[in-house]
């Protein structure tokens, strides 16, 4: 959104300081910048061929189409675009949302974007190859490796990130540039070969420059990567015979066949990832409703309206609270790296607590102010693990 205005007002501005003769030439001059870089009547038999071989290139156009309206529907949601929680509400690749059931994340994380650069680089990295592309292999072929290539993606940042919310298409457009390479080989080693104009090549190769300029800038190299390495494996298959036809359909059934297969046999060691974080705000919720009760009854102690035993009678109260909250957080399994800490820091912090209501509460039935003390002092050590708990990259 900010993107939008800066370039509004940009546009406010340059209009307001050209006269209409300077905004005439600057016209005609983008006019004909954009004539030359476009493909000339030297790649029209190159268009033929293509034509002939698929009439129609359904998918490419139809992805762009789908990215646009859910960005645009995106908008319209009053929550902030690029907030976790709206991307995770829109679709996003969570690793204890996707890996505990909601596997269908993995296909709809391809659809959901960020910003609008986000959506602007991935459609400039997919549409000029994978018009091309598409008429090559077959609107199928392209549309399965474009999906596996996707889900490998996300399966790879949910086994490798899983509390990072993934989105966007840039492991499935890689998986196209990996596709486009293993045609490409296909294409040398075969013959006759099948030649691409070098002002196609040149139009095709800057929108990889984008795309992977803009993959660098935002440390997603790992996933394309993966993405890549999936669209050229299929490609080896379903482009063998890219110089005279399009995919067969048993090579496109092969490949979704082994891809599902693949994927099945990966994401079922992700299942049942857990997220800690709910759990931890429990724990603070807890913490602050039983120290309120307390403070609320030591202040009656103080006045003197109940003894010491009933004081004591209200930690007997808290603590099955706490001990309950102790077994579930022991009970937390395949916990993320980056949470283990945080957990850990949690269970100290019950155990200590649980230790500082105990001693008070003997405390205050022996009239023991050494025991008192020794309470309090746990009391703080709790409450240190407790900020240690809450003190995360999550949080």
């Amino acid at each position: 959104m900010t993107f939008i205005i800066v370039l509004a007002v940009a546009l406010a501005v340059a209009y307001r300081v050209t006269t209409a003769a300077e905004r005439e030439r600057f016209i005609r001059f983008a006019a004909q910048v954009t004539a030359n870089a476009l493909p000339r009547a030297e790649i029209e038999p190159f268009r033929a061929i293509l034509r002939a071989r698929t009439p129609l290139a359904p998918v490419t156009p139809s992805l762009a189409a789908l990215n646009a309206t859910i960005f645009v529907a995106m908008l319209l949601d009053p929550r902030l675009l690029g907030d976790p929680d709206t991307l995770v509400a829109w679709g996003g690749n969570f690793g204890p949302r996707t890996a505990n059931g909601e596997w269908w994340r993995l296909i709809t994380a391809l659809f959901v974007h960020s910003s609008l650069l986000h959506l602007l680089v991935h459609v400039v990295g997919l549409v000029p190859l994978g018009l091309v592309l598409e008429r090559l292999v077959g609107p199928v072929a392209f549309a399965a490796v474009y999906l596996a290539s996707g889900i490998f993606s996300g399966l790879f940042s949910i086994s490798a990130f899983p509390m990072t919310v993934s989105v966007g298409a840039s492991g499935a457009i890689a998986g196209v540039y990996g596709l486009m390479l293993a045609a490409s080989m296909w294409g040398v080693i075969n013959r006759p070969r099948l030649k691409i104009p070098l002002v196609a090549i040149k139009w095709l190769a800057g929108s990889l420059v984008v795309f992977m300029t803009y993959t660098l800038a935002t440390g997603t190299v790992a996933a394309v990567g993966v993405g890549f390495v999936t669209g050229l494996l299929c490609g080896l298959v379903v482009a063998r015979d890219v110089n005279e036809r399009r995919s067969p359909a048993v090579r496109v059934a092969a490949i979704v066949t082994t891809t599902i297969v693949i994927a099945i046999a990966t994401a079922v060691p992700l299942r049942g990832i857990t997220d800690a974080l709910p759990e931890i705000d429990g724990i603070v919720a807890l913490e602050e409703r039983t120290s309120k009760t307390y403070r609320t009854a030591a202040n009656q102690f103080t006045a003197g309206r109940i003894s010491a035993e009933a004081l004591a009678e209200v930690i007997d109260e808290i603590m099955p609270e706490l001990r309950a909250m102790r077994a579930r957080v022991e009970l937390l399994d395949k916990l993320p790296r980056e949470q283990r800490p945080l957990v850990a820091a949690a269970e100290e912090y019950l155990q200590l607590r649980d230790e500082s209501w105990r001693i008070r509460s003997e405390a205050l039935r022996r009239h023991s102010m050494r025991m008192l003390r020794e309470a309090d002092e746990k009391e703080a050590a709790s409450l240190e693990a407790l900020a240690k708990s809450t003190d995360g990259p999550d949080r």
